[in-house]
């Protein structure tokens, strides 16, 4: 995974990785959420890969946006 840069040091998320479909995010205080494509739709995941990218409101985009946040697939 990547470390994500969180810009700000205000975010629960500390890593990333992701492929045509899907995001993988972990966060700061449990977990490793995926999130796919076919669950929550390619525009969700394009937003969290430029979030990802940027290191900034990928935290905020999550617990903002109920469809994301109790739309991942797999929890590890």
């Amino acid at each position: 995974m990547k470390a994500y840069q969180d810009i700000n040091s205000d975010s629960g998320v500390s890593a990333y990785e992701y492929g045509d479909d899907w995001i993988k995010v972990q966060f700061k205080h449990g977990g490793i959420y995926e999130y796919r494509a076919s669950k929550i739709g390619s525009a969700h995941i394009s937003t969290m890969k430029r979030l990802a990218n940027s290191g900034d409101g990928l935290n905020a985009y999550i617990i903002t946006n109920p469809d994301v946040r109790d739309g991942w697939s797999s929890k590890s």
